[in-house]
């Protein structure tokens, strides 16, 4: 299928999934499938995942959401960067019909979005400089300088669930945790893997991955907390892209090269109740 990019505002991009779409906006649909226009909500600053160069949107979340757009029926796709902190709101204010920005489906987040998914189940692990060698896993983090991304559950889940007593410091987004890692104001990043392993891709001599991850990560699409049946048909597009190969395939061209272990069957989903 071809993808045509252009400019339909600051911010964002628009990919026309059917030739002769021209128009850009939603529809007042109330759930995401069969809706015209779907507006989804990506990171914009993650190699690998969503990175937004020349108002080009690419990575693995991209090519989950216009999989799963096109299996929705939408005919017209607007990307719209975002960070961390961002999600929740702009689904609950309905600024996005999806979110597809490396969310990790945890209770506290159910309580306030829906999550169709999740669409990979990804692990934590940590992020160092090259010329680092005393950072081997979870418990040489103790003392250590922790970046802690604005919006992000990761470095929380070192300093308390695993009370591995690190110092955070704090960022905007993990694109400045990689910068501050990099300017030695930090000495370590934690969060999923992937994440990592787009960085590491990108700034290859400069930081490598730890290889001892600790948690599992669910990644889920948010979306509005009662579209029940939009979670239902997400799933199920989910589930065609594993069965169909092009999960796989992704993954396997956006992380191959990483060393990571890429897991290439359909994930178990959550449910949508």
């Amino acid at each position: 299928m071809k993808s045509i990019f252009r400019w339909c505002g600051a911010g964002t991009t628009v990919l026309a999934l059917l030739a002769g779409s021209t128009a850009c906006g939603t529809s007042g649909h109330t759930s995401v499938e069969g809706k015209h226009t779907l507006v989804i909500g990506v990171k914009a600053d993650q190699p690998g995942l969503g990175l937004r160069e020349n108002g080009v949107f690419t990575g693995f979340d991209i090519d989950v959401a216009r999989y799963v757009a096109a299996k929705l029926g939408a005919t017209k796709v607007e990307f719209v960067g975002l960070t961390s902190a961002d999600r929740e709101e702009f689904l609950q204010k309905r600024k996005v019909d999806l979110v597809v920005a490396t969310y990790s489906i945890t209770p506290l987040r159910k309580t306030k979005v829906g999550f169709a998914g999740p669409y990979y189940v990804a692990h934590q692990d940590t992020l160092v400089r090259s010329d680092e060698n005393r950072i081997k896993g979870l418990r040489d983090l103790e003392g250590r300088k922790l970046c802690a991304a604005k919006g992000s559950n990761s470095s929380l889940r070192v300093t308390e669930e695993r009370e591995v007593k690190a110092v955070p410091v704090a960022a905007a987004s993990y694109s400045q945790c990689i910068d501050k890692l990099i300017s030695r104001e930090v000495d370590a990043v934690s969060t999923d893997d992937v994440i990592l392993a787009g960085f590491a891709s990108s700034r290859a001599g400069a930081v490598k991955l730890v290889n001892a991850p600790f948690t599992d990560e669910k990644m889920g699409i948010g979306l509005n907390k009662d579209d029940i049946s939009g979670c239902e048909a997400v799933n199920r597009a989910l589930t065609a892209m594993y069965q169909d190969g092009s999960a796989g395939r992704a993954l396997q061209a956006w992380f191959g090269k990483a060393g990571l272990k890429i897991t290439t069957t359909v994930p178990q989903f959550e449910g949508c109740n």
